[in-house]
């Protein structure tokens, strides 16, 4: 019985990832559950694990190649016998295990159950027979390809097979207009970058592809961004006072993120259209309860991305739970260790690019969530306080806001609320 690897659903809005790496080659033995092919999206990155037990007969989509959800990315055989079979007749050697349990058909009995194992798949051409998966055959019916066509297309799978995308390329631009059949001119190829003097090509991929196509879904989305200036005065000096005796006393670091993830918490209860989610169908998810996203850089230089791992039910926790889970996923996420649960319902995100010296920006934010805040450097700056001159610690904050659930008033009052939050500092006294 074959059994395919499928591409599943690892997070809302997330149609597709990448094959990074696979943990078995074709040939090898696979147990169930084992981990067998490991998986990039713009959300987290994650090992599969292999849904039956056998031997790993076909590799559908290769390492560095984009996965859809439900795709087939390759099949396990689970009968010894039949993957022998399907081996031989790719030119792949089949493995010891696999041997070992062909080994009890007799010498005579094998050249005939090889010809009729390829039998049914098989297509004849040029005195040669040739084996076409399910999703290549399917796509050739769906698109009138006839079997000598498919036969003339060279195949890049193992044999010389024809793969899905080897028969996509041909469907796009490669198929001769002979064979079009329906009168329609196939697309221009774009035509390849070409590096000049002092330039390197770099595929866009991994990650930071999958980073591209959702901002490209999130600019879809009609947003705007409000900034405001709040006086972080009492805030540093609260965790200057603080921050030894926190750690000693709780055994985790005392960074700013926490009070912003506090003071968020509580305006997104305040104003919970700005907590909220409109769907493609137009309705409108109103979330009672407040799931962060928190923007995590995965490399000192931000070359590994940022990846936005979720903090469970902040409207439950004091500034001391959330200082630890803040910690907690934060570790998961540089160590790659974070699991596809980690990274889902979040309702809104925080983005705390003053961490690394930024001043001012406009967050993008992360469809069909309504809005994501941006927290940004603190800076000493005169101030005039009661007529007096003070010097104190600025930071800007913005908003940014799917402008078809919140308006500039709300937008503007919830900044406002924030603001005096943070500034009043009463929720950890």
């Amino acid at each position: 019985m074959a059994t395919e690897i499928l591409m599943p659903e690892l997070g809302e809005s997330v149609h597709e990832g990448t094959v990074s790496r696979w943990l078995k080659k074709v040939g090898e033995q696979v147990k169930e559950d084992e981990p067998i092919v490991e998986i990039m999206t713009d959300k987290v990155n994650t090992e599969l694990p292999a849904p039956a037990t056998g031997v790993l007969v076909e590799i559908r989509i290769p390492e560095g190649s984009d996965v859809k959800v439900f795709e087939a990315m390759g099949i396990i055989e689970e009968n010894a016998d039949e993957a022998a079979k399907m081996l031989a007749g790719d030119g792949t050697p089949p493995p010891a295990a696999v041997q070992e349990s062909s080994a009890k058909a007799s010498e005579e009995e094998k050249p005939a159950a090889a010809e009729k194992a390829e039998e049914e798949p098989a297509v004849a051409t040029n005195s040669e027979r040739r084996w076409y998966s399910p999703v290549v055959r399917a796509m050739a019916k769906a698109n009138n390809i006839s079997e000598g066509q498919l036969s003339s297309i060279s195949g890049t799978g193992a044999g010389g097979r024809v793969t899905k995308r080897d028969l996509e390329a041909y469907l796009g631009g490669d198929r001769p207009a002979a064979a079009s059949g329906s009168g329609s001119i196939a697309p221009k190829p774009v035509e390849p970058t070409k590096a000049g003097d002092g330039q390197e090509i770099v595929p866009l991929a991994g990650m930071r592809k999958m980073i591209a196509e959702a901002m490209v879904r999130s600019h879809a989305v009609p947003t705007v961004s409000t900034l405001i200036e709040v006086d972080v005065t009492t805030m540093m000096e609260f965790r200057s006072r603080n921050k030894d005796a926190f750690q000693q006393q709780y055994g985790v670091k005392l960074t700013f993120t926490p009070f912003f993830i506090k003071a968020l918490t509580e305006c997104l209860l305040e104003f919970p259209y700005v907590n909220a989610a409109l769907m493609p169908d137009n309705q409108i998810v109103m979330n009672k309860g407040v799931q962060m996203g928190i923007a995590v850089s995965l490399g000192e230089k931000g070359e590994g991305g940022l990846i936005v791992p979720v903090i469970r039910d902040c409207h439950k926790k004091d500034l001391v739970a959330l200082a630890k889970d803040l910690e907690e996923i934060a570790g998961k996420a540089r160590g790659n260790k974070l699991g596809v649960t980690d990274v889902q319902g979040g309702t809104f995100t925080l983005t705390n690019p003053g961490s690394y010296g930024a001043t001012l920006g406009t967050p993008m934010i992360s469809a069909p969530q309504a809005g994501i805040l941006g927290t940004y450097g603190i800076v000493a700056r005169p101030v005039i306080i009661n007529g007096m001159i003070a010097i104190r610690q600025i930071m800007n904050v913005v908003l940014t806001y799917d402008h078809r659930l919140v308006d500039g008033l709300m937008a503007g009052r919830f900044l406002q609320s924030f603001k005096q939050k943070l500034e009043a500092f009463d929720f950890f006294k």
